[in-house]
C-alpha cells in the first residue's frame, strides 16, 4: 500500500504509565493493610487500641484499596494500552485520560480518609458515602467516553475479544454502581439507602456478586485475551471458543448474586435461581481458562524461565480454582457448612491474588519493559516473587480452608441427646487462632514479594534509556468486504450494536434478580409487632456501622437446628424491614446477635464494649474505649427520622419533633440501670449508651411477636 494512504498516529502511554505507578503504590498499601489485618485477627492487640485502626474500620478499607485502588488502577493501565493496539488509534481525548486518572486517585484517598473515620455506609464493596458515589459515577463516565471515543476513532475494523469484555465491564459497573448506591443523604456525609431488609439484601448482593465479576474478572479476561497471546507470541487457542465464552459469561453471571442468601429469609426460588445459574457459571469460566491454558501450547519450556508467562499461566490457573470452587460453594448443602466462615475468606483470595495479583504481576513484568523500550532489571528476583505469593497464597488458603471447614464442623455439632456439642461460640474461636497465624504468615510472603516487584520494576525504569514516542502508520477502514461477512463477525465491525447486545444480556439477568427485591414487600408478611427504632436506638445502629461491627457480626438465624439452638428462633423477612442498610452479615468472626437483645444485662454489654475479655475469656475483639468518651450525635436526630420517614418508616411529625427528648429519656433509663454498678450519670451522653439501647433492641419484636402468636394458638 502507498504510504500517502497510511495514517500516521502515536500511543498515549504515558496514561499507562500513571496507572502503572499507581497499581503499585496501591497495591503495596492493600497488601500492608490485608497482613495488618490478617494479624489483628490472631492478636487483637494489634488493633493498638485507637478508633480508627480497629479489625471493623481497616477491614473495609482493606477490601476497597484492594479491589478498587490496587486492581482498578492495574485495570485501566491494561484497558488503555491494549486498546490503542487492538483499535490503532490513540485514546480518544488526553485531557479525559488525565481527568479519569487523578479523579480515580482522589476517590481512592477520599475512601483512605473516610473509612478509618467510621464514615460508611455499611453495604459491603460499596461502604463509600454519597458524595463519593457520585464522583466514582462521574470518573467511570469520562472512562467510557474515553473508551467508546476511540473505538469510534478505531483503524482496525472488527474489535477483538479482550475489547468485547471491556465492553462488558464498562456497562455492566456503571448499571450495578448507580442502582445500588441510591440513597437519601441526611448531611454531606451521611445517608440512608432507598432499600430495606430484605429489599437491600438482593440489590446489595447483586452488586456485591456482580462487583466480582465485572470488576475483577471480565476486564482482567480481556486483559488475559491480549497479554498472554503478546507475550506467548502465539493467537488465541479458540475464536469459537472465545465467543462461547463471552456471551455465556455475560449473560449467566449477573444472575447468580442469590447464592449469598441461601438459607435466609429471601424466597425459595430466588435462592434455587441463584444457585442453579451459580453452578452454570462453571462451563463458560472454564472456558476461558481453557482458552488461556491452551493459547500457551508449544511455550511450557518458555513458562518454566520467563516470569511474564509464569505468572500468566499461574493466574489463569487459580481462576480456574477459583471458579470451581465457587460454584461448589454456592450448591445449597455445601453452603450450609461453608457460609459465614472463613472458607469463603479463603476462596475470595484464591481468587484476587491467585487470579488477580497474579496477572498483574505479568501484564507489569511484561508492559514495564516494554514501555520503558528496556529490558527487566533481575529475572531472578521476578522468579523469588513468584515463589513467595504462590507459596504465601497456598498458606493463605489451606489455613482458611482448615478454619472454615472447622468452624461449620463445630458450630453444627450435636450430640445424641439433641444439644450442642459447642454451645459456647468463643470455643470456635479458640480453635481456629493458629490458622490465623498461619494465614497472617502467608500474607507477609505475599506482600514480601510484592516488595521485591516493586524494587525490580523500579531498577527497570531507572536503568531505561530516555525515547521519543514513536510514531506509527496504519490505513483507514476499509468497508469494502462488509457485504461478504455475516453472523458474529459483523457484529464485530459494529461496536454500538455489539453494546446494545450486551446490555440487553446483562439486563435480561439482573432484572430478574431485582424484580424480587422490588416486590419485596408483596411477599413480606405484615407483623404489626415490629417497630420502628427509637431515635437513640437509630443512633446506637449508626454507631454499630461506624464501628464497622457488622465485619464480625450476622443479623441473620438460619434454620438449621444448630443455629435455633444456639441463636433462637430463625430470623424472618419482617423483622428487617426498617434496616437501613440490611446487616445480615457474610462472616462469622463473633456469634449472630439477631436475637441478643434482653440476652444480657446492660452492665454485660457495657464491660464487654471496655474490654471484651472481661466477660469473653480468650475474645479476639478490639477494645472500644473510645465509645465511653465521645458523645452520641443529638442534633442530628430529628434530621434522621426525618429522611426515613421519606424513606417510608412510620415515624410521625411528632416523633420527629420529640426525636431528642426521646432519646435522652431513653439514654438516662439505661444510665440509671448501670448507676447501681457503679456507672456514673453523667455517662448518659456517651456513644456507649446509645450502642447499648440498639443492641438490647435486637430480637425483642420478633420474640415478642412469637410470643403473641403461640398465646392466641392456645
Amino acid at each position: 500500500m502507498n504510504d500517502s494512504h497510511l495514517e500516521r498516529f502515536k500511543y498515549d502511554d504515558a496514561l499507562s504509565k500513571m496507572f502503572i505507578f499507581a497499581t503499585v503504590i496501591w497495591g503495596f498499601v492493600a497488601l500492608l493493610l490485608g497482613v495488618t489485618v490478617a494479624f489483628q485477627l490472631a492478636s487483637w492487640k494489634v488493633n493498638l487500641g485507637l478508633e480508627w485502626t480497629t479489625f471493623g474500620r481497616l477491614r473495609p478499607l482493606h477490601t476497597n484499596a484492594a479491589i478498587f485502588a490496587f486492581v482498578g488502577n492495574a485495570m485501566f493501565a491494561g484497558i488503555y494500552y491494549s486498546t490503542q493496539r487492538l483499535t490503532k488509534a490513540r485514546l480518544f481525548n488526553d485531557i479525559l485520560g488525565r481527568i479519569h486518572f487523578w479523579g480515580w486517585q482522589l476517590i481512592i484517598v477520599a475512601a483512605a480518609i473516610t473509612l478509618p473515620l467510621g464514615i460508611t455506609t455499611g453495604k459491603e464493596y460499596a461502604e463509600l458515602e454519597w458524595p463519593i458515589d457520585i464522583s466514582i459515577a462521574v470518573v467511570w463516565v469520562v472512562f467510557a467516553i474515553n473508551f467508546f471515543g476511540t473505538l469510534a476513532k478505531r483503524r482496525e475494523k472488527h474489535i477483538y475479544v479482550s475489547l468485547w469484555f471491556y465492553i462488558a465491564t464498562i456497562v455492566t459497573v456503571a448499571v450495578l454502581h448507580i442502582v445500588n448506591s441510591i440513597s437519601l443523604p441526611v448531611d454531606l456525609m451521611k445517608s440512608y439507602p432507598v432499600y430495606a431488609g430484605i429489599q437491600d439484601a438482593l440489590v446489595q448482593w447483586w452488586y456485591g456478586h456482580n462487583a466480582v465479576a465485572f470488576f475483577l474478572t471480565t476486564p482482567f479476561l480481556g486483559i488475559m485475551y491480549y497479554f498472554i497471546p503478546k507475550a506467548a507470541n502465539r493467537p488465541v487457542y479458540s475464536y469459537r471458543l472465545s465467543i462461547i465464552h463471552f456471551w455465556s459469561l455475560v449473560f449467566l453471571y449477573i444472575w447468580a448474586g442469590p447464592h449469598h442468601l441461601l438459607y435466609t429469609s429471601v424466597p425459595d426460588w430466588v435462592q434455587t435461581t441463584g444457585m442453579l445459574f451459580s453452578v452454570m457459571l462453571w462451563m463458560p469460566s472454564w472456558g476461558g481458562m481453557i482458552n488461556g491454558l491452551l493459547t500457551l501450547r508449544g511455550s511450557w519450556d518458555k513458562v518454566r524461565t520467563d516470569p511474564v508467562l509464569k505468572f500468566l499461566a499461574t493466574s489463569v490457573t487459580f481462576y480456574g480454582m477459583a471458579t470451581f470452587e465457587g460454584p461448589l460453594m454456592a450448591i445449597k448443602s455445601v453452603n450450609a457448612l461453608g457460609h459465614y466462615t472463613d472458607w469463603v475468606v479463603g476462596h475470595v483470595h484464591s481468587g484476587t491474588i491467585g487470579w488477580n495479583y497474579m496477572m498483574i504481576a505479568g501484564i507489569l513484568y511484561f508492559l514495564v519493559p516494554k514501555i520503558y523500550n528496556t529490558t527487566l532489571h533481575s529475572v531472578k528476583l521476578a522468579n523469588a516473587q513468584f515463589w513467595a505469593a504462590t507459596i504465601g497464597l497456598v498458606l493463605y488458603m489451606m489455613s482458611m480452608w482448615t478454619a472454615g471447614i472447622t468452624q461449620g464442623l463445630m458450630w453444627r455439632d450435636i450430640d445424641a441427646s439433641g444439644k450442642l456439642v459447642y454451645p459456647n461460640f468463643i470455643e470456635t474461636v479458640v480453635r481456629i487462632v493458629p490458622m490465623y497465624w498461619v494465614r497472617a504468615f502467608g500474607g507477609v510472603l505475599v506482600l514480601g514479594g510484592f516488595v521485591l516487584m516493586m524494587y525490580n520494576l523500579w531498577m527497570t525504569i531507572k536503568n531505561a534509556k530516555a525515547q521519543d514516542d514513536v510514531e506509527f502508520l496504519a490505513p483507514a477502514i476499509d468497508h469494502s468486504s462488509d457485504a461478504h461477512e455475516t453472523g458474529h463477525r459483523k457484529l464485530e465491525g459494529l461496536p454500538t450494536l455489539f453494546t446494545i447486545l450486551t446490555t440487553i444480556a446483562i439486563l435480561i439477568g439482573g432484572i430478574v434478580e431485582i424484580t424480587p427485591s422490588l416486590l419485596s414487600n408483596t411477599f413480606i408478611e405484615k407483623d404489626p409487632e415490629i417497630k420502628p427504632y427509637s431515635p437513640l436506638e437509630l443512633e446506637g445502629r449508626d454507631i454499630f456501622i461506624k464501628e464497622g461491627c457488622y465485619t464480625c457480626h450476622s443479623q441473620q438465624i438460619r434454620p438449621m437446628a444448630d443455629e435455633t439452638l444456639r441463636y433462637g428462633a430463625p430470623s424472618r423477612a419482617s423483622e428487617s424491614v426498617y434496616d437501613r442498610p440490611f446487616q445480615w452479615g457474610s462472616r462469622r468472626i463473633g456469634p449472630d446477635i439477631a436475637r441478643v437483645g434482653g440476652k444480657y444485662n446492660h452492665m454485660w454489654h457495657y464491660r464487654h464494649m471496655w474490654d471484651p475479655r472481661e466477660v469473653t475469656p480468650k475474645s479476639i475483639m478490639p477494645e472500644y474505649k473510645w465509645l465511653f468518651k465521645k458523645k452520641w450525635n443529638m442534633k442530628s436526630l430529628p434530621k434522621k427520622l426525618k429522611v426515613m420517614k421519606a424513606l417510608g418508616v412510620p415515624y410521625t411529625d411528632e416523633d420527629i419533633k420529640m426525636a431528642v427528648t426521646s432519646a435522652q429519656k431513653q439514654a438516662f433509663e439505661i444510665t440509671k440501670a448501670l448507676n447501681k454498678d457503679g456507672v456514673e450519670m453523667k455517662m448518659q451522653d456517651k456513644e456507649i449508651i446509645a450502642l447499648i439501647a440498639y443492641l438490647q433492641r435486637l430480637g425483642v419484636d420478633g420474640a415478642r411477636s412469637d410470643a403473641k402468636k403461640k398465646e392466641g394458638k392456645k
